[in-house]
């Protein structure tokens, strides 16, 4: 069973990602040049382009996907209010699978908000 714990699922996409590198290596180099050049600031910047991300991967189910751009819409800037109108936009093309999707959407952004209060929390004593 994949576990519901957003920033533990991350991490796992991350490492299973790496593991699938060692065995697809060009496959893998590849695709980490096409996503660093489709994430970077261009005419969108870096974090638009994660909120268009979250919403296809809402729009196509991919649980993984969602945990991963939740994460890098996060880090990127993007505010909660943010997060939940890409939720909203994803649910107007995806329709009823994209709520409950969505719910994982949200599921996600709250767990990755509680770990980053908690690391800050940890660093500032």
């Amino acid at each position: 069973m994949i576990s519901s714990d957003y920033c533990e699922r991350n991490e796992r996409v991350h490492k299973l990602m790496t593991k699938l590198g060692a065995e697809l290596p060009e496959t893998m180099t590849a695709f980490a040049t096409l996503h660093k050049a489709a994430s970077t600031k261009g005419a969108l910047d870096t974090k638009m382009k994660e909120l268009i991300a979250l919403a296809i991967a809402i729009t196509v189910r991919c649980d993984g996907c969602i945990a991963f751009h939740v994460c890098d819409a996060l880090r990127a800037g993007a505010a909660r209010d943010e997060i939940f109108e890409t939720i909203s936009v994803a649910v107007l093309m995806g329709g009823g699978p994209s709520v409950v999707y969505g719910t994982e959407a949200m599921e996600a952004l709250n767990q990755f908000e509680q770990e980053n209060k908690e690391k800050a929390t940890a660093a500032a004593h």
